[in-house]
């Protein structure tokens, strides 16, 4: 069984996720923004004998890499996965990031030397898969990352406890996301957790019946 540990960080209050098995694990979207909230991260990982194999990307917005310094320095030449699209939301984080007044070490990464989700439909820990979704919307190149077998999405920015992510932002469409929701995220089994990018969990059956913005398709 794949696990989900949680942690709520930085000024946009994004949730940076750790899923992990009996030894592996893999971070997604790592937002630290300080030496305490990471030590809240690294402390679980020592207590609980993990060994952190990758970073994932739903998208590359600046709160939601604004820790992959902070992995990198503690885990060195660690795998970063990506989808190409997001090019320009990675290498312009530090730009982002001086325009909200956000403190930000650039990390070492760049587009050459990420992995391409593209390329992928799914990825493995602990000789599980998880299925890569393609949705983008609010941003170009967003992934979710879904367990069938026990029936949770990590679901980034895309769909929201009655709310779905933001389409203002540069390479952002309101029909574009409501497009992926309908057709990708809402044929998921209606019992299917969803572990947003912000705020509380929710359910595919819930958002199809509750959400105001992205109705089910008829």
């Amino acid at each position: 069984m794949i696990n989900i540990k949680k942690w709520t960080v930085n000024p946009f209050q994004e949730n940076t996720y750790l899923i992990y098995g009996n030894q592996e694990a893999v971070i997604i979207d790592p937002g630290f923004t300080n030496a305490q909230e990471f030590s809240l991260f690294t402390q679980f990982v020592e207590e609980h004998h993990l060994n952190l194999t990758e970073v994932w990307f739903t998208h590359a917005h600046i709160d939601h890499v604004l820790g992959l310094k902070f992995i990198e320095d503690a885990y060195p030449n660690i795998p970063v996965w990506l989808h190409p699209e997001e090019e320009t939301n990675f290498s312009n984080a530090q730009f982002v990031a001086q325009q909200y007044g956000i403190p930000f070490d650039q990390y070492k990464s760049t587009m050459q030397s990420t992995h391409d989700l593209s390329k992928q439909k799914e990825l493995m820990i602990e000789e599980q898969a998880l299925q890569l979704i393609f949705a983008p919307g609010h941003s170009p190149g967003h992934i979710c990352f879904y367990n069938s077998k026990d029936l949770w999405l990590i679901g980034g920015d895309v769909l929201f406890l009655q709310s779905i992510g933001r389409t203002d932002l540069p390479g952002g469409s309101y029909e574009t996301l409501q497009k992926s929701i309908q057709q990708k995220i809402y044929a998921l089994p209606e019992e299917t957790i969803v572990h947003p990018g912000h705020g509380p969990e929710t359910s595919i059956g819930y958002e199809k019946r509750n959400n105001a913005f992205v109705q089910a398709a008829n």
